[in-house]
């Protein structure tokens, strides 16, 4: 399979960033998208709400469904869930792409925001997952992916930011067990995660500004390797923990430099991804000129 015309995907925290850009790349091919995100009225720092990244996908030739989610509240979750494969006549693909990021050590976090992190990142990934099963089981080539690291179990990826690390690698977890536990059905469970910081707004307000937007690659790479999953065999690749490059490099592409957003700066490395992991032909983290 190489398009996913007609399939349909429950993409969380699709208002904006990685999981607008996997939206987009889906409704190019003609997909269904229901948007399930927070954001229904324009935020003073945040681009994008659920309505235009609707129009955005609309735009681009999917059809879209613009939901206001929650993703720590079940009904929600589930009333979002149930919706979608009303409208759209069943679910193919979960995205877990809402996540919430807070970094500093445990002197610096403060527990409402330790559990807002474990709500959002690895309990909410979890509960989507879980109730979305029954939805995905009668789908013909269904997926689950998680915007998630690799399980590197290393202090270095904890000792500065253990609240945040904890919630991220909960995600984690969740792949490496859901997989087991929904490949008899043939419901596909992967994990995603990029090289190389990725242009969002997070990036931007949250972890380095414009010098490290500059130095990321843009959400579009991200976008390209979920494309690719999406259209493999679920009861083939499932249970992997997969870098946006290396998934790429595998189908063939050698070029990447288009991704970067400055040439001119040299590519700042992503959180978690393990010393050991392969650099395809092509991929460079120097600048280019």
């Amino acid at each position: 399979m190489s398009s996913l015309a007609g399939k349909t995907l429950f993409i969380t925290g699709a208002s904006r960033g990685i999981g607008l850009a996997i939206a987009l790349r889906a409704a190019r091919d003609g997909a269904n998208v229901a948007i399930a995100a927070k954001t229904a009225e324009p935020h003073p720092k945040l681009p994008g709400t659920i309505y235009s990244a609707a129009r955005e996908i609309e735009d681009a030739g999917g059809r879209a469904l613009p939901l206001t989610v929650d993703v720590r509240d079940e009904d929600q979750v589930a009333q979002a869930l149930a919706q979608t494969a009303a409208h759209f006549g069943g679910i193919d693909i979960v995205v877990n792409n809402a996540s919430a990021i807070a970094l500093g050590g445990s002197q610096h976090i403060d527990m409402k925001r330790f559990d807002l992190m474990h709500q959002v990142n690895a309990r909410g990934s979890y509960m989507t997952a879980k109730l979305a099963f029954s939805y995905l089981a009668k789908a013909e080539n269904p997926h689950v992916l998680m915007l998630a690291p690799p399980l590197d179990m290393k202090e270095k990826w904890f000792a500065a930011h253990t609240a945040y690390s904890m919630a991220k690698f909960g995600m984690s977890l969740a792949v490496l067990g859901l997989a087991g536990e929904f490949r008899p059905a043939g419901v596909a469970v992967n994990a995603l995660w990029p090289r190389t910081t990725i242009a969002t707004a997070a990036v931007n307000n949250l972890l380095g500004g414009e010098k490290l937007m500059r130095a990321s690659r843009k959400p579009d790479i991200m976008a390209d390797a979920a494309h690719a999953i999406f259209c493999s065999p679920s009861r083939e690749l499932t249970g992997q923990f997969l870098i946006d490059d290396v998934i790429l490099a595998a189908q063939g592409v050698t070029e990447f430099d288009a991704y970067r957003v400055d040439p001119t700066s040299p590519l700042a490395p992503d959180f978690f991804v393990p010393e050991d992991t392969p650099v395809p032909q092509g991929v460079s983290l120097k600048a280019l000129v």
